[in-house]
């Protein structure tokens, strides 16, 4: 009864599956070249949001750029003025209880994905929340994992990321989403840049891994981020994310001392891809609040903003070109 009860909710609302394969991501079975970018701040900003037709414009537009697959993050509450966070803009109220108008927007997300055949990874906790002070209590988390994983049972376009560089009850956080959901794919960031591993329990419970790879403080990334992916791959066999590689911009937050190149970033995309990995590209409007030079007035990721970004995102959108299948799928 559990089984036909899964098959009949998950035949809903998604037509693609996201699965994996060895170190591979597979969508209805065959091969798919995850590429991601982020987009924290996707189920709380009004610009992305407007309309369904807004968002799959959007989508569309990161399509062009080589995107399939947005990096979103259920807690967007933080108090260190990011754009659009707020104390409500989170899918859980402090008791593990769920915001359903929240969820009902994420779930707007993932069908209007899902018909672009796009995925979602979506982050549940963030450690800047964490530690200003709003989370969950465990008890409040199981809640909160629990209820969520049902409601998303019918979209198989979306994996979870246990935390964003924390790993607080990482295994055990696992057990319950399986417990609801034994398909769904799991991943977690064990850390900040260069923490590549959590502990040999959480290792083994995850169905791909993400960490964020050296920066710039450890040298070349193009050189060291893909050593680092080649490592796990080798170590686990299991899909490798580079998580935000490297990072340009802003010095806040883990960011660069120094310049940076929008070659730097396009040599490290390209040798990820060559060691079999899989990249979420990361914008520096994170960072910043507001009215700051380096945000979109939408608050949004748009490729063509900055020239930076666009010169980078060009690239990746020529992924096929300069990357062939026998590369990006092994």
């Amino acid at each position: 009864m559990k089984a036909l009860l899964f098959f009949l909710v998950a035949s809903l609302a998604s037509a693609h599956d996201l699965t994996v394969s060895g170190t591979r991501f597979l969508l209805d079975g065959k091969p798919f070249p995850y590429t991601g970018i982020s987009f924290f701040n996707a189920i709380y900003n009004p610009a992305f949001n407007k309309s369904g037709d807004d968002r799959v414009a959007w989508l569309r537009k990161f399509k062009a750029y080589g995107i399939n697959t947005l990096r979103i993050w259920a807690q967007w509450d933080s108090k260190r003025g990011f754009v659009d966070a707020c104390a409500e803009c989170s899918l859980y109220y402090p008791d593990g209880r769920l915001r359903m108008e929240n969820v009902g927007r994420l779930k707007g997300i993932l069908t209007d994905a899902d018909r672009e055949g796009m995925a979602v990874e979506l982050t549940l906790f963030s450690q800047e929340s964490w530690h200003d002070g709003i989370k969950l209590t465990p008890q409040a988390a199981e809640i909160a994992i629990a209820n969520l994983t049902r409601e998303l049972l019918g979209f198989r376009n979306v994996t979870f990321q246990v935390w964003n560089e924390f790993s607080e009850l990482v295994p055990e956080h696992v057990k319950t989403i399986k417990s609801v959901d034994p398909r769904r794919l799991v991943s977690n960031s064990p850390g900040g840049s260069g923490t590549l591993e959590g502990d040999a329990a959480q290792q083994a419970a995850l169905d791909y891994l993400s960490p964020h790879t050296s920066r710039q403080d450890a040298g070349k990334t193009w050189l060291v981020a893909p050593a680092e992916i080649r490592s796990l791959l080798g170590k686990y066999g299991k899909p490798v994310v580079d998580d935000e590689p490297a990072r340009n911009g802003t010095a806040k937050f883990g960011g660069p001392a120094g310049q940076t190149y929008p070659w730097d970033h396009i040599l490290e995309i390209w040798e990820v891809w060559k060691a079999g990995g899989h990249i979420t590209y990361h914008h520096d409007m994170f960072q910043m609040g507001v009215g700051d030079p380096t945000v979109p007035p939408s608050g949004i990721p748009d490729p063509e903003f900055n020239p930076y970004h666009r010169t980078v995102l060009e690239f990746i959108a020529q992924r096929d070109r300069y990357a062939p299948a026998i590369v990006l799928d092994k």
